[in-house]
């Protein structure tokens, strides 16, 4: 089992890629298969399978082949895991940027006198 860090390692590497990206995009929409997921991609169905391998590793994509097509589904869950570290970080920023806005608006205690 991957332990937390690793794990959105593992999501941010996956998703870093403009493919992967786009193969989530289309997951998102609903299962499909390798071949579906191919289609509008120009590269080899090789390379679709090694983008999909990549998703799964990392969790993003749950994949199972019945006969001779194998039929892929977003995993949420780890979707939703990436969310969660941004939501925070992005808390931590607006809290930041807050304060130092209540900072520029405060009057300047030095305005008011003469030297």
């Amino acid at each position: 089992m991957l332990n937390h860090e690793e794990r959105l390692d593992a999501v941010f590497r996956a998703l870093g890629d403009p493919t992967r990206r786009a193969l989530v995009e289309r997951l998102v929409r609903g299962p499909a298969s390798v071949s579906e997921l191919a289609a509008p991609l120009p590269m080899s169905l090789a390379a679709v399978v090694q983008h999909v391998q990549v998703l799964e590793a990392a969790g993003i994509v749950r994949s199972e082949k019945t006969g001779r097509v194998r039929t892929c589904r977003i995993e949420p869950e780890a979707l939703r895991f990436a969310e969660g570290w941004l939501g925070s970080r992005r808390t931590a920023w607006e809290t930041r940027l807050d304060r130092l806005g209540d900072l520029l608006a405060e009057p300047d205690s030095s305005e008011g006198t003469t030297s």
